[in-house]
């Protein structure tokens, strides 16, 4: 039952961040530091209830609800999902689709004119937004009950589950460095550090393995405690993938707790669902459901559903 607990932890870890940060998404660090986030919030930026979460949440949890249906790993089934979500609402928290990024909604549009799943991405430089890192965080638990798999089949996993919305290679090496992160922590072995710069390294070594020179846009987490050592002004919080895997990393690593992460997360401004989300999620998985305060638990939106969803996933897996 560990697993099926790391999930619950993992999930609603990712949708609190992400609810944390809706209220304040767009803002920038000098906006936010005149009020700074330390409480679970209302309305703001989209004009949301307390407790609501966004895309980030709602892709993560269709991507489970499909395999939870399909048991497995169905790129088709996964886009009609993500169809779904934007046509119809379906795995939102309050009924109404209230934010998607401009290359994912291409990239279901895409779909939608029949193109094959997997080239539905986009592959330009500039399509390297954080739409599919904010979702992938499932392929962690999905792989670690899979261990047969090899490397290779793990990874062509994690990078398909990307390029169904992101397909430049800066985007499919942020989701490897992110899942093997994930898979770390789920093991539960070392301590933070550790299980965070042996994930980086499992990463690198493969896509060096690989030429793939992508992945030297991310050589600042090659180095753990140089990178730790960066002040607030050299971490940026943008929608770009490499600036919200580095962000979310750094809070982590900056932080003692659940709530000290997230709330780190959100004060750096801009994408702040995102980065609560992609730090959230981690969060979750290494601290637990125990660390996260009930009072942001009681007002998350479908938190039964989340947890659900949670369980019937496990019992998939």
């Amino acid at each position: 039952m560990k697993i099926l607990k790391k999930i619950c932890d993992g999930m609603i870890g990712l949708a609190i961040g992400d609810a944390i940060g809706v209220p304040v998404e767009f803002k920038s660090r000098q906006e936010i530091a005149e009020n700074p986030v330390i409480s679970m919030r209302e309305y703001g930026t989209h004009y949301q209830p307390m407790g609501t979460w966004s895309d980030d949440t709602s892709l993560a949890l269709a991507l489970m609800d499909s395999i939870i249906k399909k048991n497995k790993i169905d790129y088709v089934d996964i886009m009609n999902r993500f169809s779904d979500w934007l046509l119809y609402n379906d795995y939102t928290a309050t009924g109404e689709v209230f934010d998607v990024g401009n290359s994912t909604s291409r990239a279901i549009m895409n779909y939608g004119r029949g193109m094959n799943p997997l080239e539905c991405g986009g592959i330009s430089e500039y399509e390297n937004g954080n739409g599919s890192l904010m979702r992938i965080l499932p392929i962690a638990f999905y792989l670690k009950k899979h261990c047969d798999l090899d490397m290779e089949s793990q990874m062509e996993i994690v990078h398909n589950i990307s390029a169904l919305t992101h397909r430049h290679r800066t985007s499919l090496i942020g989701c490897g460095i992110y899942i093997n992160i994930a898979m770390n922590l789920l093991e539960g072995r070392l301590p933070l550090y550790e299980s965070i710069e042996q994930g980086i390294k499992t990463a690198f070594a493969y896509y060096e393995r690989k030429t793939w020179n992508n992945v030297y846009e991310y050589l600042r987490l090659m180095n753990l405690s140089d990178f730790l050592g960066l002040p607030d002004r050299e971490i940026k919080s943008s929608g770009y993938v490499i600036h919200t895997l580095e962000s979310a990393l750094w809070c982590l690593l900056k932080t003692h707790s659940y709530t000290e992460c997230v709330f780190k997360a959100v004060n750096l401004g801009e994408d702040t669902d995102t980065v609560g989300a992609v730090a959230g999620g981690l969060a979750g998985i290494y601290y637990g459901l125990v660390e996260i305060p009930e009072d942001w638990l009681k007002v998350l939106a479908r938190r039964q559903y989340i947890e659900e969803l949670c369980e019937k996933f496990y019992i998939s897996l």
